[in-house]
C-alpha cells in the first residue's frame, strides 16, 4: 500500500511552506513531500505560483476548467496524499473545483468554501444561526438613486461599502452620506472587474453595504477538525488606515500577543465558534475577522484559510509551526499549540499618504537598525504608482518586527512611523 506523505497546495505555493515542513519533520521524524497542483488555466509564472521553488518535490500542472483531465491527472496521487490546502484567497475558487476528485482526503466541503468567499452569502449563513454575531448587511445592485436611498434606509449612515469576493481591504470604503454613497458607488462600479481579474477572482462582482461598527478590530487563526472542534491560535490586535488617519480600511498593524483579558478572549471565540459552524467549516483553518464594540463582539468575516502575517507573528511569539498545523488539522491529527509565549511582535502595511508616483523613499537603513526589527519586504519602488487599498493598491512595505518587551516594540513601532518616509508626486 502506498504511503500517505504528500501535502499539496493549490495553484500558489506557499512562501517558505517547504522549511516549515522540514523543520516538523527534523523535530518529528514524520517526513513528508510536498506539492504543488498549478491550475494551467491561470497562465501563472513559475514565480508567481512557486513551481520554481528549489526544494519542491511535485509539481503537477493540470488545467481545472477541464474536470476530466483534473481528475485522470490526481488518480495516480490518490493514495499518497495526506493533505491539500489553499493558503491565498485568490485561489481558493480552484480549491473548491478540485475537492470532488479528492473524495478520501479530508477536506473542507465544496460548498462551504463558496460560503466562505462571497461576503454576502456569509453574512446570510451568520444570520440564520445567530443574527447577534452579524452587522446589518445589504447588497448594493446598482447606483440609481432609487437603490442608493433603499440601502440607506436599511443600513443607515456611515456603512461599509465594500466587494464580495475580495480580500485585502481592497475597494473598501466607509460612506457617510449621500453624495459620498454616489461617488463611492460609481468608483467601485468602474473598478472591480479590473480589480477582480487582477487578483485571480473569477467570481461574479458584487457589491455589499454593511453596518459600521465603531469599535477595536481584532482577528484570530483556529483549526477545525473534521468533526467541527475548534482550537484557537492567540488572538490578534489590528489597527486599520482609518485608526491612523488615513481615509482607508487596510490592515495598517497586526500585533500580538493583546492584553485581553481571559473572559473577553473566550467570548471572542465563542462567537468565532459561532460563524465557523454557521459556515460548516471542518478540516480547515479558518482566519476569523472580529470587531469588538464596548464588550460586544461581531464578526466582520471568515475565510478557510490561514490568515496574512500568521505564521511568522505566531512562530515568532509562540513557537506555533502555523503552516504545518494547517496541514496537521487537514490530516486529521491535532495541531500543537504550545501554551506559553515568549516575545511580542507586529506585522505592519505600509501605504503613502497620497495617491501618485513614488519620488522618493528614506529611512529603511534607519529601521533595519531598529532593536525589535525582524524582517522588511519592499514591494513597490521609486517610480512605481502609490494607490490606496480602497483604489485597489497593494502596500508599498510589509514591516515585521518583534521583542520580548511589548514596551520596546511599541517604542519600534512608532520610530518606524517617524522614519519611514514616502514622497509621492501627484499626476
Amino acid at each position: 500500500m502506498a504511503t500517505k506523505n504528500i501535502i499539496a497546495y493549490v495553484s500558489k505555493l506557499p512562501e517558505g511552506v517547504i522549511e516549515t515542513v522540514r523543520q516538523h519533520t527534523r523535530e518529528t521524524g514524520e517526513e513528508y513531500r510536498v506539492m504543488l497542483i498549478e491550475n494551467t488555466d491561470r497562465n501563472l509564472t513559475a514565480k508567481q505560483s512557486g513551481a520554481g521553488v528549489e526544494d519542491l518535490d511535485i509539481v503537477l500542472r493540470v488545467d481545472f476548467t477541464k474536470p476530466f483531465a483534473l481528475h485522470e491527472a490526481l488518480m495516480p496521487y490518490a493514495d499518497e496524499l495526506c493533505a491539500v490546502s489553499c493558503r491565498a484567497e485568490s485561489y481558493i475558487a480552484d480549491f473548491a473545483k478540485l475537492i470532488p476528485h479528492i473524495p478520501y482526503v479530508s477536506t473542507p466541503t465544496d460548498e462551504s468554501i463558496a460560503w466562505a468567499s462571497d461576503k454576502l452569502t456569509m453574512r446570510r449563513h451568520f444570520k440564520m444561526w445567530d443574527p447577534k454575531i452579524t452587522p446589518k448587511f445589504t447588497q448594493i445592485k446598482n447606483q440609481t438613486p432609487e437603490e442608493i436611498d433603499r440601502v440607506a434606509k436599511m443600513i443607515g449612515y456611515p456603512m461599509i461599502v465594500k466587494p464580495t469576493n475580495l480580500a485585502q481591504s481592497l475597494l473598501v470604503s466607509v460612506v457617510h452620506h449621500e453624495a459620498e454613497m454616489k461617488k463611492v458607488l460609481k468608483d467601485t462600479f468602474s473598478l472591480i472587474e479590473k480589480t477582480y481579474k487582477e487578483n485571480g477572482r473569477t467570481e461574479a462582482p458584487r457589491v455589499i453595504a454593511e453596518e459600521y461598527m465603531d469599535g477595536i478590530m481584532y482577528s484570530v487563526d483556529a483549526y477545525v477538525s473534521a468533526r467541527g472542534k475548534v482550537d484557537f491560535c492567540p488572538i490578534v490586535r489590528i489597527k486599520t488606515g482609518k485608526d491612523i488617519g488615513r481615509d482607508d480600511f487596510y490592515g495598517y498593524l497586526q500585533m500580538t500577543p493583546t492584553i485581553l483579558s481571559k473572559e473577553s478572549i473566550a467570548m471572542a471565540e465563542t462567537v468565532s465558534t459561532k460563524g465557523i459552524h454557521a459556515l460548516g467549516l471542518r478540516s480547515t483553518t479558518a482566519h476569523v475577522e472580529l470587531m469588538r464594540v464596548d464588550n460586544d463582539w461581531k464578526i466582520i468575516e471568515i475565510g478557510a484559510r490561514i490568515g496574512g502575517f500568521r505564521h511568522d507573528l505566531h512562530m515568532t511569539t509562540c513557537g506555533i509551526n502555523h503552516s504545518m498545523n494547517d496541514a496537521l488539522i487537514r490530516m486529521g491529527k491535532k495541531p500543537i499549540i504550545p501554551k506559553k509565549c515568549g516575545k511580542f511582535a507586529a506585522a505592519m502595511k505600509w501605504y503613502a499618504a497620497t495617491e501618485g508616483t513614488i519620488a522618493s523613499i528614506k529611512g529603511v537603513k534607519k529601521i533595519e537598525a531598529l532593536e525589535s526589527f525582524n524582517h522588511l519586504t519592499q514591494i513597490k519602488k521609486r517610480g512605481d504608482k502609490a494607490i490606496f487599498a480602497k483604489n485597489g493598491g497593494k502596500a508599498i512595505f510589509h514591516i515585521f518586527l518583534a521583542h520580548g518587551d511589548r514596551s520596546q516594540l511599541l517604542a519600534d513601532i512608532r520610530r518606524v512611523e517617524e522614519y519611514l518616509q514616502v514622497e509621492v508626486t501627484r499626476a
